[in-house]
């Protein structure tokens, strides 16, 4: 394999459907010379078939150094992030993969992105691993994808258009089309059976506010008449980043409020997705869920035709006292496509804009750690960021 040198980035995980999307599009954007990077995985035959593709694609790249680790093997994992300024990785489910690479970052001092959308790993990544990456200077930014980049930089966007300090709202509606890999399916499956243990698995009504006090409780199922749909509360990781957002920021204000919808064209539809969903939610809950897993295997995912028709739009509106704003975000597929362009520039926004972004460290939001230029960066991939309307 590789030599020890250092590089500005090495992608984990660049054999899995995911991690190839992201090879890819590292290979069709980065000019040979300026950013240094690398792949990294478990197999390296693998690793070289994947490196031959992206030959196809720059012949400067024939010579891409590979790198061998496995997240069982602590002392790999040290390997790799003693190598890289920034370690990207898409190998999930984060839960029971995750943990030993991002202590290995913060002992070796290097920045890290992923792409969770895992409450429960989420949560104790900051519990065990914020105070020091933030005492060492280090940015550790997850759910860099579809969960929570659009949610979150929207949010943040949002409550830029409503200075002020005045009580601020805003509530998101997430509509998106898209398909799912074996990997997702299997991380989804994972955070749904781990749900009930964390803040996005408890009712409302058991939610505390951070200074200790019961917060109101939000609407349920209702029909949302700012965006014309039926909307239903998503229990997701994302209105807990849009949150930790607001610790970091000041555009949020010391009062902020946000909730997290999902937004349907009709009861009908809505219906079944909730069926669809209260399902499979019981069935994570019993071991009928490592059958579920066999349904989509790893390295298993949408094909280029089904990536080209998914989309997504979220629609964000905000308040502040008399004021109120509608701004959408909208991108292409969701899971894959533009996701893999989400935690690439992610990446690359921590090399390359340094010294440019916020003065904030430690266990970090894509907004409070990157805010305006990985929004300007986003907006090269296609992804637009629109105020739809002001009052």
């Amino acid at each position: 394999m590789a030599s020890s040198a250092r590089h500005d980035i090495i992608l984990y995980g660049a054999t899995g459907f995911t991690g190839g999307l992201v090879a890819e599009y590292l290979a069709q954007t980065i000019e040979p010379g300026t950013v240094s990077w690398a792949l990294a995985g478990r197999d390296p035959r693998k690793l070289r078939r994947v490196r031959e593709g992206l030959a196809t694609i720059n012949r400067a790249w024939a010579e891409l150094p590979l790198y061998q680790g496995q997240s069982s093997n602590e002392q790999s994992m040290h390997d790799l992030a003693a190598r890289a300024r920034v370690v990207l990785t898409t190998v999930g489910p984060y839960a029971g993969r995750g943990e030993s690479l991002v202590a290995a970052c913060v002992a070796e001092g290097s920045d890290y992105v992923d792409l969770t959308g895992e409450p429960a790993f989420w949560r104790g990544v900051i519990d065990r691993h914020h105070e020091e990456a933030s005492a060492k200077g280090l940015r550790l930014v997850p759910c860099c994808g579809f969960d929570s980049i659009p949610h979150d930089l929207g949010a943040w966007w949002t409550a830029q258009q409503l200075p002020g300090r005045g009580p601020l709202r805003i509530d998101g509606y997430v509509a998106a089309s898209g398909g799912m890999s074996g990997g997702t399916w299997s991380s989804l499956l994972g955070a749904m059976a781990k749900l009930r243990d964390t803040d996005a698995g408890r009712s409302p009504a058991s939610k505390r506010s951070g200074d200790g006090r019961p917060k109101s409780s939000r609407l349920g199922i209702h029909y949302a008449q700012a965006v014309g749909r039926w909307v239903t509360p998503m229990p997701t990781i994302d209105p807990l980043v849009v949150k930790r957002s607001a610790q970091f920021t000041d555009v949020f204000g010391p009062e902020f409020r946000y909730q997290h919808y999902l937004s349907n064209a009709s009861k009908r539809q809505l219906a079944q997705r909730l069926a669809g969903v209260g399902t499979l939610f019981a069935l994570a809950q019993t071991p009928a869920r490592h059958w579920l897993r066999r349904l989509r295997p790893s390295g298993a995912g949408p094909s280029e035709q089904q990536r080209a028709q998914g989309w997504f739009e979220v629609t964000f509106v905000g308040s502040r006292d008399d004021r109120e704003v509608v701004t959408t975000v909208r991108g292409g597929d969701p899971g894959y496509g533009h996701t893999s362009m989400m935690i690439a520039e992610a990446a690359r926004c921590l090399v390359e804009d340094r010294d440019q972004l916020p003065a904030v460290f430690g266990v970090l939001t894509p907004a409070a750690a990157m805010g305006e230029r990985l929004v300007e960066r986003l907006r090269d991939t296609g992804m637009t960021f629109d105020v739809a309307s002001r009052r």
